[in-house]
C-alpha cells in the first residue's frame, strides 16, 4: 500500500470522483464543524440518500435487547421469510461511535438479510458523547450473548451465528468475534466492513487519504475526541488489531475501500488473522472511499460488495 502516487485521486473511479464534486459543490459543513446532536441529525438525514432502495423483506421485527445497567438497547431483526429457522448475524453500524442507528442502515441490513438468506439483527448501540468507551462495546457484547441465549425463541437457528459491521460497526463486530472466541460462542463467521482497528492514524494510508476522501482526518479526530479517552486508546477493544492472539477466530472477510484512510490498517489486520490460521478473505474494492458500500444507487461497486458479503454469508451460515 506504500507505492507513491503523484495525487491519489487518480485512485478513485469516474462515478466515485463525480460523487465527492457533488459533495464538495454542496459545500455543507462537515460532521466535525457540527454539534454533536447537529452531527447526529445531519447523518440520519443523509445517510440513506445513495443507498440501495429498502427492498421488502417477509420479516421485519422490532425488537429490545435488556442491558445489565436497566438500559434497554433497541433492535432490529430483518428475514426474508418467515418459513424456516434462518442463522442470526448480529449488525453494529458504523458512524464513529457517534452517529448512525437502526433506521440509518436499514437498507443496507435488508440488503444483506435478502441475499444471503440469513437473518440480520441491527443493535442501536449507545454512543458518545453521551456514552463514552466501553459502553458501545459493553452492549454489543451483551447484545451476542442474548442473541445466542434468544435465537431459538425468535425463531432462529442459534447454532451458527454471525457478526458483522461497518466502519466504526466493523470495530465492535472485531471484538466480538474475540470475545465469542473465548467465551465459545457458535461464531461462524465474521464480516469487517472498511473496520477501525488501530489505535493511532500511523499507516501511510492515514496521510494519502486524509482530505477529500469523504472520511476526512479531522472527523476521525473529533469522533475519537468525543469516544474514547487519550489514555485508553490502547486497549484492543478500541483498536483490535493490538488484541493478544488472534487464533481460534471465526472465519472472517475483510471487505477494504482503496480510497480510505482505514484501508492499510484493515490489510495489516487480515494478515494478524491469516498469519493465526484464520480462515480469512481480503477484498480491497478499488477506486471507492470509505462508506461507499452504502452507495448502491451509484457505485456498481457497492452491489457486488453486497454480493461477495452475501457469498460469505452464505458459505457460513447456511446449513
Amino acid at each position: 500500500m506504500d507505492t507513491p502516487i503523484d495525487d491519489p485521486r487518480r485512485l478513485l473511479t469516474p462515478r466515485m470522483a463525480e460523487l465527492l464534486g457533488r459533495i464538495a459543490r454542496a459545500q455543507k459543513l462537515p460532521l466535525h464543524a457540527l454539534s454533536p446532536s447537529r452531527a447526529k441529525a445531519a447523518y440520519r438525514v443523509a445517510a440513506e440518500v445513495l443507498d440501495l432502495p429498502r427492498v421488502e423483506l417477509g420479516r421485519v421485527e422490532d425488537l429490545s435487547v435488556p442491558m445489565p445497567d436497566g438500559h434497554v438497547c433497541p433492535a432490529r431483526l430483518y428475514a426474508p421469510h418467515q418459513a424456516q429457522a434462518l442463522s442470526p448475524v448480529l449488525y453494529l453500524h458504523g458512524g464513529g461511535f457517534m452517529v448512525g442507528g437502526l433506521d440509518t442502515h436499514n437498507s443496507l441490513c435488508r440488503q444483506l438479510a435478502l441475499r444471503a438468506g440469513v437473518a440480520v439483527v441491527a443493535l442501536e448501540y449507545r454512543k458518545a458523547p453521551e456514552h463514552r468507551f466501553p459502553t458501545a462495546v459493553d452492549d454489543t457484547l451483551v447484545a451476542l450473548r442474548w442473541l445466542a441465549r434468544q435465537a431459538r425463541s425468535l425463531g432462529l437457528d442459534g447454532r451458527r451465528l454471525g457478526v458483522a459491521g461497518d466502519s466504526a460497526g466493523g470495530t465492535l463486530a472485531a471484538v466480538a468475534a474475540h470475545v465469542a472466541r473465548d467465551e465459545r460462542l457458535p461464531l461462524r463467521a465474521q464480516l469487517l466492513i472498511t473496520p477501525g482497528v488501530a489505535a493511532a492514524a500511523e499507516a501511510a494510508s492515514h496521510r494519502r487519504f486524509a482530505d477529500g476522501f469523504l472520511l476526512d482526518a479531522e472527523t476521525v479526530r473529533w469522533f475519537f475526541g468525543h469516544y474514547i479517552d487519550e489514555g485508553d486508546r490502547s486497549d484492543w477493544r478500541f483498536a483490535p488489531l493490538l488484541a493478544p492472539e488472534f487464533d481460534g477466530l471465526a472465519p472472517a472477510l475483510v471487505l477494504l475501500a482503496e480510497c480510505d484512510p482505514l484501508v492499510d490498517d484493515g490489510v495489516a489486520y487480515a494478515d494478524r488473522l491469516r498469519l493465526a490460521g484464520v480462515d480469512v478473505d481480503l477484498d480491497i474494492v478499488r477506486g471507492v472511499t470509505h462508506d461507499f458500500i452504502k452507495m448502491g444507487r451509484a457505485l456498481p461497486e457497492a452491489v457486488q460488495a453486497l454480493e461477495l458479503a452475501a457469498s460469505f454469508l452464505k458459505r457460513h451460515l447456511r446449513p
